[in-house]
């Protein structure tokens, strides 16, 4: 599957939360940060900007997996 070119940091925050059992816990300046406790504790900040870049995309969906 191809990694999408238009997706901002909010939408991907919403995708986290809802299909991955993310759930924001704070923000700080311009980055989001989540928390999730499955399979282990993790705590991940992701940027609130309008458009992400691919390789920072690709970086988030690597640490969450």
């Amino acid at each position: 599957m191809k990694t999408p070119r238009d997706l901002s940091g909010r939408d991907l925050v919403k995708a986290l939360c809802r299909f991955w059992d993310y759930r924001e816990v704070g923000q700080r300046g311009s980055h989001i940060y989540l928390q999730t406790e499955v399979p282990r504790p993790q705590r991940i900040p992701v940027p609130a900007h309008k458009d992400l870049r691919v390789g920072t995309l690709n970086a988030i969906l690597g640490s969450c997996g």
